[in-house]
């Protein structure tokens, strides 16, 4: 009995170790390396934001390779991508009511699927997949596109999403070589 209650306490001891010292300074950690950015969008009657943290090339190949071609990706590094809308938006041809959602992507050599879901995980992949699966529930996916890619003259080094507005408005992923816009209107 007496090893019993030492060995709760230890575990107990460990438990909050994690998640008030190792948790901390892993994600503070995680940031240095790829850090977080949040681009907004507010003109025309969109109030529009993205929160996503911005891997680096380091002379990786990155598609097809480092994020494999027909596989969910968490689109950036951590914590999965965060986007949010004040207004009902459309996203392509399809409606987005106004809320907070985490953004998922499935990119591909000709296109690529962005899926917007209503869940928001902790962090972008599971510990147990070692980093190889998404913390994504699928069934909480409420918007999914089909986009073309776009393959860039130049290389950009940066994981980058921002909004692009030429008339029409679009939200763009650019990394490496590949770029992909995803149109959004009222």
């Amino acid at each position: 009995m007496k090893f019993l209650k030492w060995f709760l306490v230890v575990v107990a001891v460990l438990a909050l170790l994690f998640f008030f010292v190792f948790r901390p300074y892993m994600r503070k950690q995680t940031k240095t390396h790829s850090p977080e950015i949040t681009n907004v969008y507010q003109k025309n009657d969109f109030d529009l934001s993205v929160t996503y943290s911005s891997p680096k090339k380091k002379g990786r190949v990155i598609f097809g390779e480092l994020v494999p071609y027909d596989v969910v990706w968490r689109t950036g590094a951590n914590e999965p991508t965060k986007f949010s809308t004040s207004t009902t938006i459309r996203i392509a041809d399809k409606s987005l009511a106004p809320g907070r959602y985490s953004l998922w992507t499935k990119p591909g050599k000709e296109s690529w699927n962005v899926i917007f879901n209503k869940g928001i995980p902790d962090w972008g992949v599971t510990v147990l997949s070692g980093g190889k699966e998404t913390s994504r529930n699928p069934e909480e996916d409420v918007v999914e596109v089909t986009v073309p890619t776009e393959i860039l003259n130049d290389t950009i080094e940066n994981f980058t999403i921002d909004f692009e507005d030429n008339g029409e408005l679009f939200m763009s992923f650019s990394w490496d070589k590949t770029k992909v816009k995803v149109p959004i209107n009222k």
